[in-house]
């Protein structure tokens, strides 16, 4: 049979879809699929996903950008929802559920004004009115004060990572943000813009639990010293990258021997040479040599003599941040360091954790720019989720240094946005009015999401919230431990205006993106074996 029409057009084997039901529906239906499974995984009553991803890893996690990132999302309309939590993880660290969840609840209001006969068009025009005003009002919301912070008040600091932490470790957050807090008071340069989220590591080591985690000023590194020397104090420290060993030349040679003596003395030049540059070395001053790579029994006998510690570092980033921590340059082979090479250590010392031998290198006075959190809990997919945790509340801080005004919590904002921006819907005259009124009843999915996640009434509750907020509480929000509504400042749940300020931002961009969609071509995927992506690299 001779094909007709568009598939005459195209390539055979490819996919079209086209019109309301097949394309625009269908992809709003990918979305709320996504948004479905993220959505109970919202505020600290959120339940944890387990995924097991294409290499038999598991994850047990209720941290959207994990998820999200685990799941192989292949539908393209889905994908862009993706895109939009990855922009909003990398922007702020914290917020990807709200962003996917918000726009799940978009796409399916305008399902519904799809269905009523709207045009897409006319959708978009609506929301795009919709968030500018959302986002005129969300910043009237903004706590008065809070505009000026001192980034190294621990309390001010606790008091705006404390919902970003809650969200993933609902009744922990106290321990864990005053570990956090500290570790970033630490390592905050002088111009607090320029904090650098790499400069605090986290070390996880099994056994214990949280109550025994600490803050470190320094790194913490797995695994034992290389030699016999277990501690150094207020030393000097050498880095080697290339490993501290006898070179072999890369050219052949062949050596004559005749006698005895010359073969005696042809092995001692050897560890002549290695004492000589050993000697050097300690005569530089320095107490530590840290390596990048192998270390030579040979190297490491003479090392023992002169009484130096050797350490062993094999990861090139590790190496880094240890330059950064001590102040070091990293010299490429082993030769006699400059003084202006030596880093400067307080205290090298290998201690026992939990049965784990880690090496604590601790810089009190010096530049330090490195802490580190030591996790401690009882299995590895909780060290992993408090990891989680703890990274959303170090990018908090990074996200208050540059803005730190903060909106009352505890879905107080939401309501508020629903309220106000129903009333600027009546004033539109247009068809897109409608529209605007279901943007404002998104907002009710956030609050309805915390109450049913924390298995309460979620009708009664949001009434009470409309009826509080009519007479002009706009800080009234959930309590959601004891199920009824209370101010969010007495509560003291407070979010960063900034992410509430890029999660709907990125929600409502990628709601009209899907939108404006009305034709799928797919061609059909090419044959061949699927490439996998490559191995994961480290954060750096």
């Amino acid at each position: 049979m001779q094909p007709y029409g568009i598939q005459a057009m195209l390539k055979e084997g490819h996919k079209h879809l086209s019109g309301l039901d097949e394309a625009v529906l269908k992809n709003i239906d990918a979305c709320k699929q996504l948004s479905a499974t993220t959505r109970t995984s919202l505020g600290p009553n959120g339940m944890n996903k387990m995924v097991i991803n294409h290499l038999d890893k598991l994850f047990v996690t209720n941290d959207a950008s994990t998820i999200v990132n685990e799941l192989e999302v292949q539908h393209p309309a889905a994908k862009i929802l993706v895109l939009a939590a990855k922009a909003q993880q990398e922007e702020i660290g914290d917020g990807a559920n709200l962003t996917i969840s918000f726009a799940g609840e978009l796409l399916q209001n305008a399902e519904e004004l799809i269905r009523m006969g709207l045009h897409p068009s006319e959708i978009i025009s609506g929301y795009i009115k919709a968030i500018d005003k959302t986002i005129e009002i969300l910043g009237e919301l903004v706590e008065a004060g809070s505009e000026t912070m001192d980034v190294r008040n621990k309390q001010q600091v606790v008091s705006r990572m404390r919902a970003a932490i809650a969200s993933k470790q609902f009744g922990q957050e106290d321990r864990l943000c005053s570990l956090v807090a500290d570790a970033c008071i630490q390592v905050c340069p002088k111009n607090p813009a320029n904090f650098n989220v790499d400069n605090v590591r986290v070390a996880k080591i099994l056994g214990g639990g949280l109550h025994n985690s600490a803050v470190v000023r320094g790194m913490v590194l797995k695994g034992d010293t290389v030699g016999s020397i277990k501690r150094m104090e207020k030393a000097k420290v050498a880095v080697f990258a290339g490993g501290v060993d006898t070179s072999a030349t890369d050219t052949k040679g062949t050596v004559l021997i005749h006698s005895a003596e010359q073969l005696e003395n042809y092995a001692k030049s050897e560890e002549a040479k290695v004492e000589e540059l050993i000697k050097s070395v300690a005569d530089s001053g320095a107490k530590v040599i840290v390596s990048g790579a192998a270390v030579g029994e040979m190297a490491l006998h003479f090392c023992e003599r002169y009484k130096l510690m050797v350490l062993k570092i094999s990861s090139k980033f590790e190496l880094r941040r240890f330059c950064r921590t001590t102040g070091a340059v990293a010299i490429l082979k082993l030769s006699q360091p400059n003084p202006d090479d030596l880093g400067y250590v307080d205290l090298v010392s290998v201690e026992e954790i939990g049965g784990v031998r880690v090496t604590i290198v601790k810089n009190e006075e010096g530049g330090n720019s490195v802490s580190t959190v030591v996790l401690r809990a009882s299995t590895d997919s909780i060290l992993d989720d408090l990891e989680r945790a703890v990274d959303d509340g170090v990018n908090t801080y990074k996200a208050m240094c540059k803005d730190s005004r903060i909106v009352p919590g505890a879905a107080a904002a939401e309501i508020e946005l629903a309220r106000r921006v129903k009333e600027f819907s009546f004033k539109e005259t247009g068809l897109d009015q409608y529209a605007i009124a279901k943007f404002a009843e998104s907002f009710e999915m956030i609050p309805t999401t915390l109450a049913e996640n924390a298995g309460l009434n979620a009708m009664e509750i949001i009434s009470s919230l409309y009826a509080e907020h009519a007479n002009g509480n706009v800080k009234v929000g959930i309590d959601l431990e004891q199920g009824v509504c209370k101010d969010a400042s007495v509560l003291c749940v407070w979010d960063l205006y900034i992410t509430k300020f890029f999660a709907l931002k990125y929600a409502a961009d990628a709601v009209c993106t899907v939108l404006r969609v009305d034709q799928i071509i797919m061609a059909k995927p090419a044959g061949g074996p699927r490439r996998e992506q490559p191995a994961g690299m480290d954060e750096d």
